[in-house]
């Protein structure tokens, strides 16, 4: 019987974020979702997101509770300091929610519970239900905030609190009409402006907000005090609401600005009522300048200049023909219009008819349309003229209406829209996808026509040499029409297809002959490593050898090379925790007995998100937990210490990608100084400039391993992005052309990941579709670079994730196969380039906190299939990473399910066990199919950057995710131990972890560390630091100058460095 939800009385608001240094935001979009459709507002702050961030949000928007997850670590300290800078800023009342799924435990929630903080457990999700978890939420912040209004005093004296609590009392019209003329009055008094955005959905409003609200700070010097008002609209059905825009403002977090979001709630409009009022409280509370953004409601969006001084409309290019422009209302009273998005197709046009427009209703006949104000902007763009001039135009109308401001330090711009248009992928290729789609549609038509003709060949010579042998003329009385139409229909055969069936013979005896490669069971079976069709029908064989044909040969769907390596299991397992020295001896234990040394490094969410540690407590509770922290040069040598990393056998794997290029420069430089320290000892002195010029050339060219570096994966679904896309895939290129320049070619520059993405929650078709859809845009963007192909595609590799779904025993055949005909038939790539490298993770998702030991059991079976597929390396998860990071124990269990798999399960004997499966063939024709055709619906949206910008990858992750969970928590999905299969004797006792948590010595340690290498690089570190800034600007390879920037900076120094120069990342929803 289902329960009765609490339907909030009062208005309920809410903070939702993910914490510092976490972008596993799956959980919390569901839970905002929740809240919404419950009847709350829901201000969504995102990933990775500090304390003060938090905190500046909860009392500038007045709200009731404030729900974070935090599944990153730290969070006792992040939660801990949560409660006490809210009881500091005055705030106490608000509540605080958590979750963190297994990863907090029980002694943790009971801790923070005493705090004051809610943590939700798993188990509490499948008692109470997402519904009924996040309505406990909504029960208990449903109390009326206007019984304490603010003193009159402290809204004119400047206080945030109490202007936020002002601003809540007159969108509730509660303020008595005394008070109301009192604020009034203290407006009227100072001549403030106001400027006014509005303009259709999806035109970039926000994005521009706040590049202007930058460029204020910047021009003024942080001199102009900035109130927002940003508007969405209330949903009609639950009366709920998702304020969006502050997720999207960087330049926000400062005294100078006030923001606050509102709902339109029951103005049926597109301004909330008594918004003027409103604007009147900040300019009594000390606003310079207050900008008020509305939503875009289409083509009658003139509401907003009632109460602006200033109107700004935001359009993009794409509206249609010419004569739609004389609906839009706005075009009468604008004073000024922005075509955002002016990389689009047709902008130009587009700034061309919207200022022609405004002559006409203007009838400004006499004036030329170029000296209309209208401005083509990219506000997704760093320090983009076309804003910059936007804002420069609306600096002279403001001043006009009283804003005070000083000349400005901007330099003028003499262009009225953007000027740098170079699209990362170039717009004669935007179909890029669908071309790729119909590149292997293509391929298997025409495998269906030649197996077709192969067949008839066949049947036509078997005919021919019948009726001979019939005649006993040896050939001669043979029809003239048999033997024509034989003829003729080898001339049908492609060359290619007739040397695939010809040499066919000859491949099948070498693989069954007496000298065939085989193992030996305990029973003295020969078991083949290979085992082949036995097709007779040529048909048969030649569509099998397009299709499928033997791991090593084209399109290499059941794997890439002829065998798997001897002597060197694909085992390459995961390890990160504490400091550097720790990881190292943990690396020591996982490789002692191994034949060949697979490292797989995991940094702790510090370095993920390119800062250095520090104490603040938000930031000290996550400094080497769930990984290693490394911060500078001198910590990656102790990392890797005691391993040749020139070895053959020897390779690293790192999972970063935001400041993936700066770590990757660390590693190289580690490497090149192994070699250089190697030879000082050895020869007794330091190499020569020739001899080191030798080693370090010599060093580059034999390092195996790989980055993952994946920036459109981390957009999409895992979130460790810092930096602006545009300026994330520039340095991406940089890293590639440097690569091919200094002859890296054993080590992969990105590692284009779909395991991420499964975890954020996408299913594995969109797993795949994504990741390969990613993979072909990084070819684009370095074909775009003036790159080779050749050159640069066999240094890119993949990474995906195994579940329990059965498209994962066919993902890996799937890839391969479309990467090779692309690769091949669209790009023209060689063989090399060709060949598909992936390295499987098991699911983390698939990983429950209760019956921990059944995970053991998915883990195997994902396992399997990983191994039956060829995958070219494999990390199994280990039981206990639902609550912690892995223990030594935990670590040793999960390495031997894949060394009992290798060693002892006899059907890994065979290295293509699932060639010539039935089901298997079939699934992978639909995997396929669906695949194609998700890359088409991809390339109909801009291909992957212009899906991106609407967001459809991120949204189709959330409503997988929101399935999954759902389905689970029904019961639906049936999952053992879960919400099936349950212990008859009830919930058991949760087990005793040791929990891998760095301790307190550690992150003081890491610390000093990093304050140590500043001090001993003080005096080259300022000079390091503009000359990287200066390559930046000057459109250098800004790889070449991190390799010698990082031997004197820090990891966060240059973080820093490169947020001045290439902008911060712009979060969505």
């Amino acid at each position: 019987m289902a329960v009765e939800l609490h339907r909030p009385v009062h208005p309920v608001r809410f903070i939702t974020a993910a914490s510092l240094f976490d972008g596993h935001d799956a959980a919390i979009n569901i839970m905002r979702r929740i809240l919404q459709s419950q009847g709350a507002e829901v201000i969504h702050l995102g990933h990775n997101r500090s304390v003060d961030e938090v905190v500046e949000a909860a009392v500038a928007e007045d709200v009731q509770g404030v729900a974070v997850s935090c599944y990153q670590g730290g969070h006792v300290e992040f939660f801990g300091y949560l409660v006490d800078r809210l009881a500091a800023a005055g705030a106490g009342h608000i509540r605080v929610y958590g979750g963190g799924g297994g990863v907090i435990v029980a002694e943790e929630i009971a801790a923070l519970r005493s705090l004051g903080v809610r943590i939700f457990s798993p188990e509490d999700g499948q008692r109470m239900g997402l519904a009924g978890m996040v309505n406990t939420l909504i029960a208990e912040c449903d109390v009326d905030l206007t019984d304490q209004p603010a003193p009159i005093e402290d809204l004119l004296g400047g206080s945030v609190p109490a202007l936020a609590r002002t601003i809540t009392m007159l969108e509730a019209d509660r303020l008595d009409a005394s008070t109301v003329e009192q604020i009034a009055a203290a407006a009227r008094a100072r001549t403030v402006p106001v400027l006014g955005i509005t303009g259709t959905g999806g035109s970039g409003k926000s994005s521009l907000t706040d590049e202007l609200i930058r460029r204020v700070r910047l021009d003024q010097d942080d001199k102009v005090n900035i109130a927002v008002l940003a508007v969405d609209p209330t949903r009609r059905r639950g009366g709920g609401a998702l304020l969006g825009d502050r997720i999207r403002m960087n330049a926000i977090h400062t005294p100078a600005v006030y923001f606050r979001s509102l709902a339109t709630r029951d103005a049926g409009g597109e301004v909330p009522l008594h918004l003027d009022r409103m604007v009147q409280a900040t300019v009594a509370a000390g606003a310079d300048l207050v900008i008020v953004e509305t939503p875009g409601i289409g083509q009658g969006d003139s509401e907003i200049t009632t109460i602006s001084d200033v109107a700004l409309y935001v359009m993009t290019p794409e509206f249609g023909a010419a004569s739609q422009l004389e609906k839009i209302d706005m075009l009468d009273f604008a004073d000024a219009v922005a075509i955002n998005k002016f990389e689009r197709r047709g902008a130009q046009d587009a700034l061309r008819d919207v200022a022609r427009q405004m002559v006409r209703n203007r009838e400004a006949f006499d004036r030329d349309p170029a000296d209309m104000p209208v401005f083509g902007t990219i506000a997704s763009r760093f320090n983009d003229d076309g804003v910059t001039a936007l804002y420069q135009h609306l600096r002279r109308e403001l001043a006009g209406h009283g804003l005070g401001v000083g000349e400005g330090s901007l330099a003028p711009v003499d262009t009225r829209s953007s000027t740098s248009l170079d699209p990362i992928v170039p717009e004669s290729r935007a179909r890029y996808l669908a071309e790729i789609a119909e590149s292997v549609r293509s391929y298997h038509d025409a495998t269906a026509r030649h197996a077709a003709t192969a067949r008839r060949l066949q049947q036509l010579e078997a005919t021919a040499a019948i009726l001979a042998d019939s005649r006993g003329d040896g050939g001669g009385g043979v029809p003239d029409a048999v033997t024509a139409l034989a003829e003729a229909t080898r001339a049908e055969l492609p060359d290619a297809d007739r040397e695939l069936l010809e040499r066919w013979p000859e491949r099948v005896a070498e693989l069954t002959g007496p000298d065939r490669p085989t193992r030996e069971s305990l029973a003295g079976t020969a078991v083949p490593k290979l085992a082949l069709p036995r097709f007779v029908d040529h048909g048969e064989q030649l569509r099998w050898l397009r299709s499928e044909n033997l791991p090593g040969s084209f399109p290499f769907t059941a794997g890439v090379f002829p065998f798997k390596r001897e002597g060197e299991d694909p085992a390459r397992m995961f390890a990160g925790e504490g400091g550097p020295a720790r990881t190292n001896r943990r690396f020591h234990l996982l490789s002692e007995g191994q034949p060949a040394t697979r490292l797989s490094t995991a940094f702790d969410s510090v370095t993920l998100y390119g800062c250095d540690p520090a104490e603040r407590p938000d930031i000290y509770g996550k400094v080497g937990n769930s990984g290693v922290s490394v911060a500078t040069l001198d910590d990656m040598r102790v990392l890797y210490s005691g391993f040749d990393l020139c070895d053959p056998t020897t390779s690293v794997s790192m999972t970063i990608n935001g400041p993936a290029p700066t770590v990757l420069a660390m590693f190289l430089n580690t490497v090149i100084d192994q070699r250089i320290d190697r030879f000082t000892e050895e020869q007794g002195r330091p190499p020569t400039d020739d001899e080191a010029a030798e080693l370090r050339a010599g060093a580059l060219a034999h390092v195996r391993g790989t980055v993952q570096a994946d920036i459109l994966k981390e957009d999409q679904g895992q979130n460790t992005c810092i930096f602006s896309t545009e300026f994330s895939l520039g340095l991406m290129a940089d890293v590639a052309e440097w690569f091919v320049a200094e002859g890296v070619r054993n080590f992969y520059s990105v590692s284009i990941s779909g395991y991420h993405i499964a975890e954020a929650g996408a299913n594995p078709i969109s797993q795949l579709a994504f990741t390969l859809a990613n993979g072909f845009t990084y070819v684009e963007s370095y074909l775009a670079r003036g790159l080779d192909i050749d050159d640069f595609a066999p240094n890119l590799s993949f990474f995906f994730s195994n579940g329990m779904d059965p498209e994962y025993t066919v993902l890996g055949r799937v890839a391969r196969r479309i990467w090779a005909i692309a690769m091949r038939d669209r790009y023209g790539a060689g063989e090399r380039s060709q060949k598909l490298k992936y390295h499987v993770q098991t699911s983390g998702r698939s990983l429950h906190a209760q019956e921990m030991a059944f995970n053991d059991i998915r883990t195997t079976l994902q396992a399997l299939c990983a191994t039956y597929d060829n995958a070219n390396s494999l990390h199994t998860n280990a039981y206990d990473e639902a609550v912690t990071t892995p223990t030594a124990e935990s670590v040793r269990r999960a390495l031997a399910i894949q060394l009992v798999i290798n060693r002892e399960w006899g059907l890994a004997m065979n290295e293509n066990p699932l060639q010539g499966s039935f089901i298997v063939e079939e699934l992978t024709d639909l995997v396929e199919a669906a695949v194609l055709a998700e890359l088409d619906a991809i390339s109909s949206r801009g291909g992957v950057l212009g899906a991106m910008e609407t967001g459809y990858q991120r949204g189709r992750i959330q409503d997988e995710s929101v399935l999954y969970e759902h389905r689970k928590h029904d019961g639906s999905l049936p999952i053992v131990g879960v919400n099936t299969f349950l212990d008859p004797a009830g919930e058991p006792e949760p087990p005793v972890l040791t929990l891998a948590r760095s301790t307190d010595a550690e992150k003081d340690d890491q610390i000093a560390r990093v304050c140590d290498f500043q001090a001993r690089h003080a005096a080259e570190r300022p000079a390091a630091l503009e000359r990287l800034r200066r390559a930046a600007l000057d459109g250098e390879n800004l790889f070449a100058v991190l390799m010698d920037t990082v031997r004197s900076c820090t990891l966060g120094e240059i973080t820093d460095a490169l947020f001045e120069v290439g902008g911060q990342y712009r979060r969505s929803v």
